[in-house]
Protein backbone atom coordinates (compact mmCIF):
# COMPACT_ATOMS: atom_id res chain seq x y z
CA UNK A 1 0.00 0.00 0.00
CA UNK A 2 1.10 3.30 -1.17
CA UNK A 3 1.04 6.47 0.84
CA UNK A 4 0.11 9.83 -0.54
CA UNK A 5 1.48 13.06 0.55
CA UNK A 6 -1.05 15.48 0.34
CA UNK A 7 0.16 19.15 0.31
CA UNK A 8 -2.60 21.58 1.73
CA UNK A 9 -2.63 24.54 -0.69
CA UNK A 10 -1.75 28.16 0.27
CA UNK A 11 -5.26 30.64 1.83
CA UNK A 12 -6.18 32.40 -1.01
CA UNK A 13 -6.93 36.14 -0.81
CA UNK A 14 -10.51 36.51 -0.32
CA UNK A 15 -10.74 39.89 0.62
CA UNK A 16 -11.03 43.19 -1.56
CA UNK A 17 -9.11 43.17 -4.86
CA UNK A 18 -6.04 45.09 -3.87
CA UNK A 19 -5.35 48.03 -1.65
CA UNK A 20 -3.73 51.29 -1.11
CA UNK A 21 0.14 49.63 -1.39
CA UNK A 22 -0.77 48.55 -4.99
CA UNK A 23 -2.63 51.85 -6.31
CA UNK A 24 0.98 53.34 -4.85
CA UNK A 25 3.33 50.85 -6.31
CA UNK A 26 1.08 51.49 -9.83
CA UNK A 27 0.42 55.08 -9.53
CA UNK A 28 4.56 55.89 -9.29
CA UNK A 29 4.67 53.32 -12.16
CA UNK A 30 2.23 55.62 -14.28
CA UNK A 31 4.03 58.79 -13.08
CA UNK A 32 7.43 57.76 -14.95
CA UNK A 33 6.03 56.88 -17.87
CA UNK A 34 3.58 60.40 -17.60
CA UNK A 35 7.05 62.25 -17.04
CA UNK A 36 9.15 60.64 -19.81
CA UNK A 37 6.08 60.76 -22.41
CA UNK A 38 6.89 63.13 -25.21
CA UNK A 39 4.83 65.98 -25.03
CA UNK A 40 5.66 66.38 -21.38
CA UNK A 41 9.38 66.14 -21.81
CA UNK A 42 8.52 68.27 -24.67
CA UNK A 43 6.15 70.66 -22.60
CA UNK A 44 8.77 71.22 -19.66
CA UNK A 45 11.77 71.38 -21.92
CA UNK A 46 10.23 74.47 -23.26
CA UNK A 47 8.68 75.89 -20.14
CA UNK A 48 12.65 75.54 -18.58
CA UNK A 49 14.11 77.02 -21.49
CA UNK A 50 11.23 80.02 -21.66
CA UNK A 51 11.77 80.80 -17.76
CA UNK A 52 15.68 80.79 -18.66
CA UNK A 53 15.02 83.25 -21.85
CA UNK A 54 12.40 85.53 -19.94
CA UNK A 55 13.84 85.78 -16.60
CA UNK A 56 17.19 87.40 -17.77
CA UNK A 57 15.98 90.76 -19.08
CA UNK A 58 12.28 90.83 -18.00
CA UNK A 59 11.54 94.05 -16.09
CA UNK A 60 14.91 95.36 -17.17
CA UNK A 61 16.39 94.15 -13.73
CA UNK A 62 13.73 95.96 -11.77
CA UNK A 63 10.69 93.92 -11.05
CA UNK A 64 7.94 93.93 -8.79
CA UNK A 65 7.12 90.73 -7.03
CA UNK A 66 2.89 91.36 -7.18
CA UNK A 67 3.52 91.12 -11.28
CA UNK A 68 6.41 88.65 -10.81
CA UNK A 69 3.58 86.51 -9.23
CA UNK A 70 0.97 86.50 -12.14
CA UNK A 71 3.85 86.08 -14.61
CA UNK A 72 4.23 82.68 -13.58
CA UNK A 73 1.05 81.45 -14.86
CA UNK A 74 0.69 81.49 -18.43
CA UNK A 75 3.13 79.08 -19.64
CA UNK A 76 2.02 76.28 -16.86
CA UNK A 77 -1.11 75.95 -19.54
CA UNK A 78 0.86 74.33 -21.97
CA UNK A 79 2.59 71.93 -19.11
CA UNK A 80 -1.00 71.53 -18.52
CA UNK A 81 -2.19 70.11 -21.78
CA UNK A 82 0.41 68.27 -22.49
CA UNK A 83 -0.37 65.98 -19.16
CA UNK A 84 -4.01 66.34 -20.05
CA UNK A 85 -2.79 64.50 -23.04
CA UNK A 86 -0.52 61.96 -21.96
CA UNK A 87 -2.66 61.16 -18.37
CA UNK A 88 -5.67 60.26 -21.24
CA UNK A 89 -3.79 58.11 -23.22
CA UNK A 90 -2.25 56.43 -20.38
CA UNK A 91 -5.89 55.58 -19.03
CA UNK A 92 -7.05 54.29 -22.78
CA UNK A 93 -3.70 52.42 -23.20
CA UNK A 94 -5.05 49.05 -22.39
CA UNK A 95 -8.22 49.44 -24.97
CA UNK A 96 -6.18 50.45 -27.39
CA UNK A 97 -3.53 47.94 -27.06
CA UNK A 98 -6.60 45.43 -26.62
CA UNK A 99 -5.36 43.82 -23.27
CA UNK A 100 -8.42 45.24 -21.30
CA UNK A 101 -9.85 41.88 -20.73
CA UNK A 102 -6.61 40.54 -19.28
CA UNK A 103 -7.23 43.21 -16.48
CA UNK A 104 -9.86 40.93 -14.72
CA UNK A 105 -7.35 38.46 -13.22
CA UNK A 106 -5.69 41.00 -11.57
CA UNK A 107 -5.79 42.40 -7.89
CA UNK A 108 -6.56 45.98 -8.90
CA UNK A 109 -9.55 47.01 -9.60
CA UNK A 110 -10.45 48.90 -12.27
CA UNK A 111 -11.81 52.08 -9.82
CA UNK A 112 -8.22 51.91 -8.09
CA UNK A 113 -6.25 51.85 -11.53
CA UNK A 114 -8.20 55.02 -12.20
CA UNK A 115 -7.42 56.33 -9.28
CA UNK A 116 -3.36 55.48 -9.72
CA UNK A 117 -3.50 57.30 -13.08
CA UNK A 118 -5.06 60.14 -10.97
CA UNK A 119 -2.37 60.02 -8.44
CA UNK A 120 0.25 59.69 -11.35
CA UNK A 121 0.07 63.39 -12.29
CA UNK A 122 0.82 64.75 -8.81
CA UNK A 123 5.02 64.15 -9.78
CA UNK A 124 4.19 66.95 -13.12
CA UNK A 125 2.38 69.46 -10.83
CA UNK A 126 5.14 69.36 -8.04
CA UNK A 127 7.58 69.27 -11.00
CA UNK A 128 5.64 72.86 -12.13
CA UNK A 129 5.64 73.76 -8.45
CA UNK A 130 9.44 73.77 -8.30
CA UNK A 131 9.36 75.84 -12.04
CA UNK A 132 7.32 78.47 -10.33
CA UNK A 133 9.55 79.13 -7.16
CA UNK A 134 12.50 79.05 -9.25
CA UNK A 135 11.35 81.14 -11.44
CA UNK A 136 9.98 83.70 -9.11
CA UNK A 137 12.60 83.34 -6.46
CA UNK A 138 15.38 84.33 -9.71
CA UNK A 139 12.98 87.61 -10.15
CA UNK A 140 13.41 87.73 -6.17
CA UNK A 141 16.98 87.62 -6.25
CA UNK A 142 17.48 90.39 -8.30
CA UNK A 143 19.19 93.65 -6.72
CA UNK A 144 16.04 95.50 -8.07
CA UNK A 145 13.27 93.72 -6.80
CA UNK A 146 10.42 95.29 -4.68
CA UNK A 147 7.31 94.50 -3.29
CA UNK A 148 5.21 91.32 -2.20
CA UNK A 149 4.41 88.30 -4.03
CA UNK A 150 1.19 85.91 -3.20
CA UNK A 151 0.89 82.70 -2.35
CA UNK A 152 -2.16 81.91 -3.91
CA UNK A 153 -1.27 83.80 -7.23
CA UNK A 154 1.99 81.42 -6.99
CA UNK A 155 -0.03 77.86 -6.65
CA UNK A 156 -2.48 78.95 -9.97
CA UNK A 157 0.40 77.51 -11.90
CA UNK A 158 0.49 74.13 -10.17
CA UNK A 159 -2.83 73.92 -9.82
CA UNK A 160 -3.71 74.34 -13.56
CA UNK A 161 -1.57 71.41 -14.32
CA UNK A 162 -3.43 69.19 -11.38
CA UNK A 163 -6.24 70.13 -13.18
CA UNK A 164 -5.62 69.11 -16.48
CA UNK A 165 -4.20 66.41 -15.49
CA UNK A 166 -7.25 65.36 -13.86
CA UNK A 167 -9.49 66.28 -16.55
CA UNK A 168 -7.68 64.07 -19.11
CA UNK A 169 -8.43 61.19 -16.60
CA UNK A 170 -11.43 61.71 -16.35
CA UNK A 171 -12.36 62.60 -20.21
CA UNK A 172 -10.82 58.64 -20.55
CA UNK A 173 -13.58 57.33 -18.26
CA UNK A 174 -16.21 59.36 -20.03
CA UNK A 175 -15.26 58.98 -23.74
CA UNK A 176 -13.39 56.02 -24.37
CA UNK A 177 -11.50 57.40 -27.72
CA UNK A 178 -8.17 58.35 -28.26
CA UNK A 179 -9.31 60.97 -30.43
CA UNK A 180 -10.89 62.80 -27.51
CA UNK A 181 -8.19 64.48 -26.04
CA UNK A 182 -5.99 65.40 -28.41
CA UNK A 183 -9.38 67.23 -29.55
CA UNK A 184 -10.09 68.99 -26.04
CA UNK A 185 -6.03 69.92 -26.13
CA UNK A 186 -6.74 71.88 -29.41
CA UNK A 187 -9.90 73.27 -28.20
CA UNK A 188 -8.21 74.63 -24.88
CA UNK A 189 -5.56 75.73 -26.75
CA UNK A 190 -7.32 77.70 -28.47
CA UNK A 191 -9.71 79.22 -25.88
CA UNK A 192 -7.34 79.79 -23.39
CA UNK A 193 -3.45 79.76 -24.08
CA UNK A 194 -3.97 81.73 -27.50
CA UNK A 195 -6.01 84.38 -25.77
CA UNK A 196 -9.26 83.87 -27.95
CA UNK A 197 -11.42 83.61 -24.80
CA UNK A 198 -13.66 86.87 -23.33
CA UNK A 199 -10.64 88.81 -21.94
CA UNK A 200 -11.22 91.29 -18.48
CA UNK A 201 -11.44 90.23 -15.25
CA UNK A 202 -15.47 90.37 -14.77
CA UNK A 203 -16.85 87.33 -12.50
CA UNK A 204 -16.97 85.08 -15.67
CA UNK A 205 -13.58 85.33 -16.62
CA UNK A 206 -12.36 83.90 -13.27
CA UNK A 207 -13.77 80.40 -14.63
CA UNK A 208 -10.84 80.06 -16.65
CA UNK A 209 -7.49 78.46 -15.18
CA UNK A 210 -5.20 81.62 -15.28
CA UNK A 211 -6.71 85.09 -14.71
CA UNK A 212 -3.99 87.38 -16.47
CA UNK A 213 -4.78 91.14 -15.90
CA UNK A 214 -2.40 92.99 -17.94
CA UNK A 215 -1.47 96.16 -16.96
CA UNK A 216 0.82 99.48 -18.59
CA UNK A 217 1.73 100.24 -14.97
CA UNK A 218 2.54 98.53 -11.54
CA UNK A 219 0.35 99.30 -8.45
CA UNK A 220 1.20 98.15 -5.07
CA UNK A 221 0.39 95.10 -4.16
CA UNK A 222 -2.93 96.21 -1.47
CA UNK A 223 -4.17 98.09 -4.34
CA UNK A 224 -4.72 94.55 -6.79
CA UNK A 225 -8.09 93.59 -5.51
CA UNK A 226 -7.53 90.11 -6.85
CA UNK A 227 -9.29 87.32 -5.28
CA UNK A 228 -6.63 84.84 -5.94
CA UNK A 229 -7.06 82.90 -2.69
CA UNK A 230 -10.22 81.90 -3.84
CA UNK A 231 -9.57 81.33 -7.25
CA UNK A 232 -6.76 78.60 -5.99
CA UNK A 233 -9.50 77.34 -3.93
CA UNK A 234 -11.71 76.79 -6.86
CA UNK A 235 -8.83 75.20 -8.64
CA UNK A 236 -8.06 72.79 -6.48
CA UNK A 237 -11.26 72.14 -5.54
CA UNK A 238 -12.50 71.62 -9.45
CA UNK A 239 -9.44 69.53 -10.06
CA UNK A 240 -10.02 67.29 -7.07
CA UNK A 241 -13.53 66.56 -7.91
CA UNK A 242 -12.41 65.63 -11.25
CA UNK A 243 -10.24 62.71 -9.72
CA UNK A 244 -13.12 61.72 -7.55
CA UNK A 245 -15.19 61.78 -10.18
CA UNK A 246 -13.34 59.87 -12.69
CA UNK A 247 -12.72 57.14 -9.71
CA UNK A 248 -16.57 56.79 -9.52
CA UNK A 249 -17.27 56.54 -13.26
CA UNK A 250 -14.56 53.57 -12.72
CA UNK A 251 -17.17 51.63 -10.40
CA UNK A 252 -16.17 52.58 -7.06
CA UNK A 253 -19.54 52.76 -4.67
CA UNK A 254 -17.75 53.28 -1.57
CA UNK A 255 -18.97 55.99 0.37
CA UNK A 256 -15.34 57.58 0.87
CA UNK A 257 -15.54 58.43 -3.15
CA UNK A 258 -18.92 59.80 -2.98
CA UNK A 259 -18.18 61.90 0.27
CA UNK A 260 -15.08 62.88 -2.20
CA UNK A 261 -17.23 64.28 -5.16
CA UNK A 262 -19.45 66.06 -3.04
CA UNK A 263 -17.17 67.63 -0.69
CA UNK A 264 -14.45 68.79 -3.73
CA UNK A 265 -17.74 70.17 -5.73
CA UNK A 266 -18.60 72.20 -2.61
CA UNK A 267 -14.89 73.71 -2.62
CA UNK A 268 -15.23 74.39 -6.21
CA UNK A 269 -18.68 76.06 -6.00
CA UNK A 270 -17.62 77.93 -2.91
CA UNK A 271 -14.49 78.99 -4.63
CA UNK A 272 -15.95 80.24 -7.81
CA UNK A 273 -18.87 82.00 -6.24
CA UNK A 274 -16.20 84.18 -4.02
CA UNK A 275 -13.97 85.00 -6.68
CA UNK A 276 -16.72 86.05 -8.64
CA UNK A 277 -18.07 87.93 -5.86
CA UNK A 278 -14.45 89.56 -5.36
CA UNK A 279 -13.90 90.22 -8.89
CA UNK A 280 -15.83 93.33 -8.11
CA UNK A 281 -13.86 95.78 -6.58
CA UNK A 282 -15.04 96.95 -3.09
CA UNK A 283 -16.18 100.02 -1.39
CA UNK A 284 -13.29 100.02 0.55
CA UNK A 285 -10.96 99.26 -2.46
CA UNK A 286 -12.45 101.87 -4.49
CA UNK A 287 -11.98 104.47 -1.86
CA UNK A 288 -8.02 102.98 -1.49
CA UNK A 289 -7.23 103.58 -4.87
CA UNK A 290 -8.97 107.07 -4.96
CA UNK A 291 -6.92 107.83 -2.18
CA UNK A 292 -3.64 106.53 -3.97
CA UNK A 293 -4.46 108.64 -6.90
CA UNK A 294 -5.90 111.99 -5.98
CA UNK A 295 -4.28 112.22 -2.12
CA UNK A 296 -1.67 109.93 -1.84
CA UNK A 297 0.28 109.25 1.23
CA UNK A 298 3.87 108.23 0.71
CA UNK A 299 6.82 107.51 2.65
CA UNK A 300 9.40 110.75 1.99
CA UNK A 301 12.92 110.28 2.91
CA UNK A 302 16.08 112.58 1.95
CA UNK A 303 18.55 111.59 -0.37
CA UNK A 304 21.64 114.67 -0.63
CA UNK A 305 19.61 118.11 -1.25
CA UNK A 306 16.06 116.52 -2.34
CA UNK A 307 13.05 114.55 -1.24
CA UNK A 308 12.11 111.31 -2.39
CA UNK A 309 8.58 110.37 -1.92
CA UNK A 310 7.65 107.19 -2.64
CA UNK A 311 4.92 104.38 -1.51
CA UNK A 312 6.09 101.77 0.93
CA UNK A 313 7.45 98.85 -1.09
CA UNK A 314 9.26 101.22 -3.55
CA UNK A 315 11.41 103.17 -0.80
CA UNK A 316 14.32 100.67 -1.45
CA UNK A 317 14.41 102.35 -5.16
CA UNK A 318 14.86 106.15 -4.07
CA UNK A 319 18.22 105.59 -4.20
CA UNK A 320 18.21 104.78 -6.82
CA UNK A 321 16.19 107.68 -8.66
CA UNK A 322 18.53 109.52 -6.39
CA UNK A 323 21.37 108.61 -7.92
CA UNK A 324 19.90 110.11 -11.86
CA UNK A 325 18.81 112.88 -10.13
CA UNK A 326 22.52 113.83 -8.75
CA UNK A 327 23.88 112.73 -12.14
CA UNK A 328 21.67 115.23 -14.04
CA UNK A 329 21.74 118.64 -11.44
CA UNK A 330 25.48 118.02 -11.86
CA UNK A 331 25.35 119.14 -15.11
CA UNK A 332 23.06 122.26 -14.35
CA UNK A 333 24.42 125.44 -14.01
CA UNK A 334 23.25 128.86 -12.05
CA UNK A 335 20.68 128.02 -8.71
CA UNK A 336 19.89 124.68 -10.79
CA UNK A 337 23.06 122.95 -10.01
CA UNK A 338 22.27 123.06 -6.02
CA UNK A 339 18.40 123.49 -6.38
CA UNK A 340 16.43 121.22 -3.46
CA UNK A 341 13.77 119.38 -5.56
CA UNK A 342 10.93 116.64 -4.64
CA UNK A 343 10.85 113.72 -6.49
CA UNK A 344 6.78 112.46 -6.10
CA UNK A 345 5.99 108.31 -6.96
CA UNK A 346 2.55 109.19 -8.50
CA UNK A 347 0.31 106.94 -10.11
CA UNK A 348 -3.63 106.31 -11.16
CA UNK A 349 -4.86 103.02 -9.70
CA UNK A 350 -8.58 103.93 -9.99
CA UNK A 351 -9.28 101.76 -13.18
CA UNK A 352 -7.23 98.59 -11.68
CA UNK A 353 -5.09 96.83 -13.10
CA UNK A 354 -7.13 97.44 -16.72
CA UNK A 355 -6.62 101.15 -16.14
CA UNK A 356 -4.17 103.08 -18.89
CA UNK A 357 -4.79 106.25 -17.97
CA UNK A 358 -1.87 109.15 -18.43
CA UNK A 359 -0.81 111.35 -15.71
CA UNK A 360 -1.18 115.25 -15.83
CA UNK A 361 2.38 116.86 -15.45
CA UNK A 362 2.62 119.16 -11.97
CA UNK A 363 2.39 122.51 -12.41
CA UNK A 364 4.17 123.29 -8.66
CA UNK A 365 7.63 124.11 -9.18
CA UNK A 366 10.78 122.20 -8.41
CA UNK A 367 8.72 118.80 -8.12
CA UNK A 368 9.39 115.76 -10.60
CA UNK A 369 7.18 112.24 -11.53
CA UNK A 370 8.54 108.78 -11.03
CA UNK A 371 6.69 106.07 -11.95
CA UNK A 372 6.01 102.54 -10.44
CA UNK A 373 8.19 100.97 -13.37
CA UNK A 374 12.25 101.61 -13.05
CA UNK A 375 14.66 100.31 -15.88
CA UNK A 376 15.33 100.33 -19.64
CA UNK A 377 13.33 103.26 -21.22
CA UNK A 378 12.20 104.45 -17.98
CA UNK A 379 15.18 105.17 -17.19
CA UNK A 380 16.11 108.93 -19.88
CA UNK A 381 12.44 109.56 -18.99
CA UNK A 382 12.66 110.29 -16.19
CA UNK A 383 16.14 111.97 -16.55
CA UNK A 384 14.37 113.82 -19.22
CA UNK A 385 11.63 114.96 -16.67
CA UNK A 386 14.06 115.97 -13.78
CA UNK A 387 15.73 117.93 -16.89
CA UNK A 388 12.74 119.66 -17.76
CA UNK A 389 12.13 120.97 -14.40
CA UNK A 390 15.72 122.24 -13.86
CA UNK A 391 15.15 124.13 -17.21
CA UNK A 392 11.59 125.28 -17.14
CA UNK A 393 10.99 125.29 -13.38
CA UNK A 394 7.58 122.89 -13.46
CA UNK A 395 6.64 119.94 -15.56
CA UNK A 396 3.70 121.49 -17.19
CA UNK A 397 5.97 124.59 -18.20
CA UNK A 398 8.62 121.88 -19.97
CA UNK A 399 5.89 119.93 -21.49
CA UNK A 400 5.67 123.14 -23.53
CA UNK A 401 9.40 123.87 -24.14
CA UNK A 402 9.41 124.48 -27.75
CA UNK A 403 12.89 126.71 -28.33
CA UNK A 404 16.23 125.72 -28.26
CA UNK A 405 16.10 125.23 -24.83
CA UNK A 406 15.18 121.76 -25.42
CA UNK A 407 18.77 121.25 -26.87
CA UNK A 408 20.28 121.96 -23.23
CA UNK A 409 17.01 119.81 -21.44
CA UNK A 410 18.18 116.78 -23.82
CA UNK A 411 21.83 116.84 -23.27
CA UNK A 412 21.49 117.45 -19.52
CA UNK A 413 19.09 114.35 -19.50
CA UNK A 414 21.31 112.40 -21.78
CA UNK A 415 24.59 113.38 -21.87
CA UNK A 416 26.20 110.98 -18.81
CA UNK A 417 24.71 107.89 -19.43
CA UNK A 418 26.32 104.97 -20.97
CA UNK A 419 25.01 105.28 -24.35
CA UNK A 420 23.59 108.51 -25.02
CA UNK A 421 22.60 108.16 -28.50
CA UNK A 422 20.89 104.66 -27.67
CA UNK A 423 19.28 106.40 -24.91
CA UNK A 424 18.49 108.95 -27.32
CA UNK A 425 16.75 106.73 -29.46
CA UNK A 426 14.75 104.68 -26.58
CA UNK A 427 13.66 107.96 -25.11
CA UNK A 428 11.27 108.98 -28.19
CA UNK A 429 8.41 107.69 -29.85
CA UNK A 430 9.41 105.94 -32.58
CA UNK A 431 12.52 105.06 -31.74
CA UNK A 432 14.45 107.61 -34.34
CA UNK A 433 17.67 109.81 -33.96
CA UNK A 434 16.53 111.80 -36.44
CA UNK A 435 13.56 113.82 -37.33
CA UNK A 436 11.19 115.38 -35.17
CA UNK A 437 9.85 113.36 -32.56
CA UNK A 438 7.54 112.71 -29.38
CA UNK A 439 9.83 111.98 -25.73
CA UNK A 440 8.22 110.28 -23.53
CA UNK A 441 8.09 110.75 -19.72
CA UNK A 442 6.18 110.01 -16.69
CA UNK A 443 3.53 112.84 -17.49
CA UNK A 444 3.18 114.27 -20.49
CA UNK A 445 5.09 114.10 -23.17
CA UNK A 446 7.96 116.76 -24.73
CA UNK A 447 8.73 117.74 -27.87
CA UNK A 448 11.40 117.55 -30.78
CA UNK A 449 12.06 119.33 -33.67
CA UNK A 450 14.22 118.34 -36.53
CA UNK A 451 17.01 121.35 -35.86
CA UNK A 452 16.41 120.46 -32.08
CA UNK A 453 18.00 116.54 -33.34
CA UNK A 454 20.15 118.00 -35.30
CA UNK A 455 22.26 119.70 -32.72
CA UNK A 456 21.57 117.61 -29.99
CA UNK A 457 22.73 114.59 -32.25
CA UNK A 458 26.35 116.11 -32.91
CA UNK A 459 26.12 116.78 -28.94
CA UNK A 460 25.75 113.20 -28.03
CA UNK A 461 27.89 111.45 -30.80
CA UNK A 462 31.06 113.04 -30.69
CA UNK A 463 30.80 114.34 -27.04
CA UNK A 464 33.03 117.41 -26.07
CA UNK A 465 34.39 117.44 -22.42
CA UNK A 466 34.12 121.01 -23.39
CA UNK A 467 30.17 121.32 -23.86
CA UNK A 468 29.49 120.91 -19.85
CA UNK A 469 31.49 123.82 -18.88
CA UNK A 470 29.78 125.76 -21.62
CA UNK A 471 26.59 125.05 -20.16
CA UNK A 472 27.20 126.02 -16.37
CA UNK A 473 28.91 129.16 -18.09
CA UNK A 474 25.94 130.37 -20.37
CA UNK A 475 22.99 128.79 -18.61
CA UNK A 476 21.13 131.70 -18.14
CA UNK A 477 20.74 132.24 -21.86
CA UNK A 478 20.51 128.53 -22.87
CA UNK A 479 17.47 128.31 -20.34
CA UNK A 480 15.83 132.19 -21.43
CA UNK A 481 12.55 131.31 -23.14
CA UNK A 482 12.74 132.34 -27.44
CA UNK A 483 16.67 131.37 -27.20
CA UNK A 484 16.46 129.99 -30.78
CA UNK A 485 18.61 126.14 -31.75
CA UNK A 486 20.73 128.36 -33.84
CA UNK A 487 21.97 130.19 -30.84
CA UNK A 488 21.91 127.42 -28.19
CA UNK A 489 24.13 125.31 -30.61
CA UNK A 490 26.13 127.71 -30.79
CA UNK A 491 27.12 128.11 -27.36
CA UNK A 492 27.82 124.85 -27.28
CA UNK A 493 30.41 124.92 -29.88
CA UNK A 494 28.29 122.55 -32.41
CA UNK A 495 26.96 123.41 -35.95
CA UNK A 496 23.40 124.62 -35.66
CA UNK A 497 20.57 122.93 -37.08
CA UNK A 498 19.80 121.95 -40.70
CA UNK A 499 16.69 123.70 -40.69
CA UNK A 500 15.01 126.79 -39.08
CA UNK A 501 13.68 126.12 -35.11
CA UNK A 502 9.92 125.56 -35.29
CA UNK A 503 7.62 123.63 -33.51
CA UNK A 504 5.03 123.16 -36.60
CA UNK A 505 8.05 120.99 -38.13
Amino acid sequence: MSAVLTVTPSAVETGPRGGARAVLALARCEARRLLLSIPVVVAFVAYVAWIVWRTRSSWDGYPALQDVDRATQSMPMLVGLAVLLSASFAVLRSERHGTEQHFAVLVVAPWRRTAAHALSVVPAVLLTAVCVAGQFAWEASKPGAIGHGSPAELLVGPLTVLLFGTLGVLLARVVRSALAAPLVVVLLLFTLVLGTAPGGASGLSWLAPVVAEASSGTLPSDLLGRPAAWHALYLAGAALCAAFLAVLLAGARNLAVRAGVVLTLALAVTGGVMQAGGAAPSPELTAARERASVRPEPTCVEHGRSTYCAFPEWGPRTGTWAGVVDRVQSLAGGSAHDRRLVVRQRIDARYGLDGDAAIPALTDAHQVTVGTAWGGNRVPEFSSAVAAVLVAGTEAAGSEICDGRMVTLMWLSLSWQDDPMNALRRVRLDDSVKGSAIVLSPTDPLTMTEGQTDVVRRLLEKPDPGVGDRVKAHWAELTAPGVTTARAAELLGVAGPDKADSCEE
